[in-house]
């Protein structure tokens, strides 16, 4: 099994990525391959809804992301970690997953997913909701923890110091990973869901 761990952080080794290794080494201790991608100080656009990506199968702008969507396609899981700016996440992670997740040309059902937030003091709610919501329009399960899933610190080694951030973090990554597996056996007893072909409305009378 695989987790895909994405580093929204414009600071590779900052308090972000702190997070992320603490949940790293459970996923290792559990049997679990991980791999952390630094993203967050990449030139990354935004989507334009061009549409290009449903006959190519993949973005038309050839950059980061379609190199992390062949490692998403791979991965059993993905963990999203975001550093708070204003209230919200990293504008170079958000232009990554939007055009990641409109893009992609593989089914995400049943990968687990799980988002991580890191601030000085505030917004770490609002951004762990709007990290959400690309698992749940993706038909993947969400891994919770014990809290809403931050950890406090201007630098790594604040961070470090928040010793129920970090506890919250390798309670995150406990769960993930036996849902993970729990999903695993489930799939291979009873294969994964039935889906009905898609509708799309516009909503015009």
């Amino acid at each position: 099994m695989k987790v895909l761990l994405l580093n929204g952080s414009p600071h590779a080794g900052g308090s972000t990525y702190t997070a992320l290794h603490e949940m790293e080494k459970v996923f290792q201790a559990e049997g679990i391959e991980t791999e952390i991608v630094h993203v967050g100080n990449q030139n990354i656009r935004g989507c334009m809804g061009c549409g290009g990506c449903r006959t190519a199968r993949k973005c038309v702008f050839d950059d980061a992301v379609n190199e992390v969507a062949e490692k998403f396609r791979e991965a059993d899981g993905l963990v999203v970690g975001s550093p708070v700016y204003f209230a919200s996440a990293n504008a170079t992670l958000i232009a990554l997953l939007d055009r990641l997740f409109y893009s992609r040309g593989f089914d995400t059902t049943m990968k687990v997913g799980a988002a991580v937030c890191s601030a000085r003091r505030g917004g770490l709610t609002a951004t762990f909701d709007e990290l959400n919501k690309y698992f749940a329009i993706s038909g993947m399960p969400i891994a919770s923890g014990r809290y809403w899933n931050g950890i406090h610190g201007n630098n790594a080694e604040e961070a470090k110091q928040d010793g129920e951030g970090m506890a919250m973090m390798r309670a995150l990554a406990q769960n993930m990973a036996f849902l993970m597996k729990s999903i695993a056996l489930g799939k291979a007893q009873y294969g994964l869901p039935e889906r009905e072909p898609p509708v799309f409305t516009n909503f015009i009378r």
